[in-house]
């Protein structure tokens, strides 16, 4: 069972249960009924095609339970940017949490500003895997969300909450 201070691998599907992405190693920094909040630095990231690359910064994940979003906090020289990834709520069995990336991103600059990425590829994949009217209602209400979260200052983007969890895992990381 993950535990502060254990490793889980993090993946991530489309629709239609095609693998896209996993992440190899995320420390867990925190587990509850509600929430797990990870960390990772220079970690391996794998590919649908098989590429890999590692990630160069350290960055905070956020993962809410029933939650059709996570967000990547990803601590920068010139601040923080925020990668949410607009998908299912996550599961989480021997140590590997996944979801299904249904395609929308939300990214946010240090100033708060922020875009939605992906548009086209929603539309395109949304007709080819046959996304259901509920997922598609699901998938835009996350993004509205996404939004709502950082106006509000909740969550990943309450001021101080990427520093205190960083700041959590150079100490588990030093244990």
């Amino acid at each position: 069972m993950a535990s502060p201070g254990t490793y889980i691998r993090v993946e991530s599907y489309k629709h239609d249960k095609s693998f896209h992405r996993a992440w190899d190693k995320t420390m867990v920094l925190h587990i509850s009924d509600s929430v797990l909040i990870g960390a990772n630095d220079n970690v391996r990231v794998t590919e649908a095609d098989g590429r890999e690359w590692r990630t160069r910064e350290p960055a905070i994940c956020t993962f809410g339970r029933g939650q059709w979003f996570n967000t990547i906090a990803m601590i920068r020289d010139d601040g923080i940017y925020y990668y949410c990834n607009i998908g299912s709520p996550f599961s989480f069995r021997h140590d590997v949490l996944s979801y299904i990336d249904y395609d929308l991103d939300v990214k946010v600059y240090p100033d708060m500003s922020y875009v939605i990425l992906d548009k086209e590829e929603f539309s395109v994949h949304s007709k080819l895997m046959h996304y259901p009217p509920d997922v598609m209602a699901q998938v835009n209400r996350a993004a509205e969300e996404v939004v709502g979260w950082l106006q509000e200052k909740r969550g990943a983007f309450h001021p101080g909450f990427v520093e205190r969890w960083y700041e959590r895992f150079l100490i588990l990381q030093n244990k």
